[in-house]
């Protein structure tokens, strides 16, 4: 009974996380698929990129949701609160959540790069490590004004400040923010290329889309 409980947990999470908000979103309201422009993701950046705050905000919401909704997703399971299994558990959630979001079963598998479901996530897990990633992200945007420079650098960030400054002692917390800054490098290639080569847009998020 506890295995088709938690399997069926992380189904959950994962059809949660495949919510296509941004597709869904740009469909309903504008009449287009955000990823048929800009730079072809399912996500929030792209979302605001082209069609503007108006969309890109709900987007950008509904998307951290997700990722922290799915993860407390463990309170349904039988495992006591902060043991062990419950924290694997939190996190698994969070992980299939993130699967969902990067290949969403609603759209056809094309989605985004996961950076405001992971924000959602890692609100959930550690709230203080989130302030700090979150503050890493805003001064280099507003520094660059590149999203996907201040998406990795963040992301980088993430295992300096949950394992360094706070000290964390939870070795699988320990794994998933090494997954978290390797998956945006890797989710952030294309972007790495235009950045060297000097390619990459900036984004302005006070100005008004036409």
């Amino acid at each position: 009974m506890e295995t088709i409980v938690i399997i069926s947990l992380l189904v959950a999470a994962y059809l949660l996380g495949s919510i296509p908000t941004a597709v869904w979103w740009g469909k309903r309201y504008y009449g287009i698929d955000v990823r048929e422009f800009g730079s072809g993701n399912a996500g929030a950046t792209n979302t605001f990129r082209v069609l503007g705050k108006k969309a890109g905000i709900p987007v950008l919401i509904v998307d951290i949701v997700k990722g922290t909704v799915a993860v407390l997703l463990a309170h349904l399971s039988p495992y006591v609160f902060d043991s062990n299994e419950f924290v694997n558990l939190e996190l698994g959630l969070g992980i299939a959540a993130l699967v969902g979001h990067v290949f969403p079963i609603f759209a056809g598998f094309r989605g985004g790069k996961g950076v405001a479901t992971i924000l959602g996530i890692v609100i959930c897990l550690t709230p203080f490590t989130s302030l700090m990633v979150l503050g890493v992200f805003l001064i280099v945007l507003l520094a660059t004004r590149y999203v996907s420079l201040s998406s990795m650098t963040a992301g980088l960030s993430f295992p300096f400040f949950l394992n360094v400054v706070l000290k964390n002692q939870n070795e699988t917390l320990l794994i998933f923010s090494l997954f978290v800054a390797i998956l945006l490098i890797i989710t952030h290639k294309k972007n790495i290329s235009r950045l060297l080569k000097r390619q990459e847009s900036k984004v302005n998020l006070f100005a008004k889309k036409v």
